[in-house]
């Protein structure tokens, strides 16, 4: 049994620290290197989210533009309805394994991802993990506010006619109406953000059931306009495939359902930090992924099957059809609905992310909220709008930076299952001593390095090249299983050929032991 020294659960006589951090306040210990540390990053001093909060992060991830088209697009691949329900419920339950296991290093130590990256990168080596996850949040943060700016345009020209005249202005790329919606949603998400960590719980609390209540009422709507007679589950057009002709295009629908929830998942540590207890989280991960997904997914094949007899054609985005149905009070609830919903996902996975990364590249400078906003700042410069729709620019942009998400996965969990046996130095993430046990090499892991770079150029390759050039197209589907299965085994191999991770003592009382009996 480990004492609790180092962990960061609730402490009522540890000292206070001067301000209340955003992100929770957190224990700052004497002798915790300023460079490395904030109230922000620190050890929790309290971890109170329950399974519920955890379930309600989810929904807030699932409930989404993308979701509802990602789910409603398996159904068109040309595959059987009870096909593409096997697929979701493997690819579901693939993301609630590789969630459970990148929640349970953060828990324990109550940090977020960059921070637990430190035992495996080193304190300074982690910085690069940090900053690939907060460039790719931020690019998708300026993408998903852009397309909830398009659902509050539907708004706008529905209920103020006159704004249709913005649509003949444009600036960078971007109408004068669609720049008026976009800064409304930057500005009130920046906003939300701003109030804390706490006012984001509740946000999410609340954003997931009341898109399942508009979903709910969607759905019935369609079904008893199309008449539940009309309603097909089959999807797909063309002729239904062999058994044997399925088995690929099943086990890309799987690909695809990991590779929309990889992003969210790497840096899932950030949210899991604040769960009371491991076992809590895995309840609410279990809620929230493969219960809340196929209750989702049945939800968005119902309204996309009842478009077809309703409007004479599929719509598989939800927006499309809500303006479709024409109806004033449909069109205000429905769009200001999705954009709570894209908000929500937003906040969660593209905001408190590089809030984090960014902050851990410089504590000293960059607060949790000074790290969210500079990813806000930064998705503006990027004029989204403007390469969003390109597939080639999506292809070199975010293809490439997103194949590496497999890379840095894989490292974490071999460094923390494998090679670290589940046991963490909390204390010495936050030291530049060079005999704390995570300096390494001034600061640096090349272990982890090497690995980065072997399995992030195979696993960049397998993303980029099958669409450039036409060659095994279905390649790029498995560009994450195949980066983080890469980043596992050649972490693992380097540090049984050479080690570097500490290897650390059970009963040691500086160090959490995870695999400790009883304290999961």
């Amino acid at each position: 049994m480990v004492t609790e020294i180092a962990t960061p659960v609730a402490a009522p006589h540890a000292p206070r620290t001067t301000s209340s951090a955003a992100a929770g306040a957190g224990v700052v210990k004497p002798g915790y290197d300023p460079s490395l540390t904030n109230e922000d990053l620190a050890p929790l001093r309290e971890q109170r989210w329950t399974s519920y909060n955890i379930f309600a992060f989810w929904m807030s991830d699932v409930h989404s533009v993308g979701g509802y088209v990602t789910a409603g697009s398996l159904f068109a691949l040309g595959i059987a309805s009870w096909q593409v329900l096997v697929a979701l419920v493997v690819g579901i339950l693939v993301v609630q394994v590789f969630a459970n296991l990148v929640a349970k290093p953060s828990q324990r130590t109550g940090v977020p991802y960059p921070v637990i990256n430190r035992a495996v990168f080193g304190v300074i080596g982690a910085n690069v993990p940090a900053v690939i996850r907060g460039l790719i949040a931020t690019a998708w943060y300026g993408v998903q506010t852009f397309l909830a700016a398009q659902s509050l345009n539907i708004v706008f020209l529905k209920f103020l006619p006159g704004s249709a005249a913005l649509l003949d202005h444009a600036f960078l790329g971007l109408s004068a109406l669609g720049w008026i919606s976009y800064g409304i949603l930057w500005v009130a998400q920046a906003a939300l953000f701003s109030m804390g960590m706490e006012a984001i719980r509740r946000f999410i609390d609340f954003a997931g059931p009341a898109v399942y209540v508009v979903m709910i009422a969607l759905a019935v709507y369609l079904v008893a306009r199309a008449g539940i007679g009309n309603i097909s589950l089959t999807l797909h057009t063309g002729a239904p495939m062999s058994f044997g002709a399925a088995i690929p295009v099943m086990l890309s629908a799987v690909a695809i359902v990991v590779s929309y929830f990889s992003g969210p998942m790497l840096n899932f540590g950030d949210f899991s930090r604040y769960g009371r207890s491991f076992a809590a989280v895995k309840r609410g991960n279990l809620w929230g992924l493969p219960v809340n997904f196929l209750f989702f997914s049945v939800l968005t094949v119902l309204c996309a099957s009842a478009t077809v007899p309703v409007f004479g054609k599929l719509i598989t985005d939800p927006i499309e059809t809500v303006q479709a149905i024409d109806a004033p009070f449909a069109i205000l609830l429905g769009g200001l609905t999705f954009v709570i919903a894209t908000v929500g996902i937003n906040i969660v996975a593209n905001f408190i992310s590089p809030a984090f990364d960014f902050s851990n590249v410089a504590p000293r400078k960059i607060s949790w909220r000074t790290g969210g906003m500079i990813a806000a700042v930064g998705s503006v410069l990027l004029t989204p709008w403007n390469w969003y729709g390109n597939d080639q620019a999506i292809l070199y942009t975010l293809g490439i930076l997103g194949a590496l998400i497999g890379p840095l996965f894989g490292i974490l969990i071999a460094g923390y299952y494998l090679v670290a046996k589940q046991r963490v130095a909390v204390d010495d993430m936050y030291s530049k001593e060079p005999t704390a046990r995570y300096w390494y090499r001034a600061g640096w892991n090349p272990n982890a390095m090497w690995t980065l770079l072997v399995a992030g150029a195979v696993s960049v390759a397998s993303a980029v090249l099958p669409p450039a050039t036409g060659v095994l197209p279905w390649l790029s589907n498995y560009s994450w299983f195949i980066g983080c299965g890469l980043g596992l085994v050649v972490f693992w191999a380097l540090e049984r050929r050479s080690p570097r991770m500490p290897v650390l003592a059970a009963d040691d009382p500086t160090v959490d032991d995870g695999a400790a009996v009883g304290r999961a």
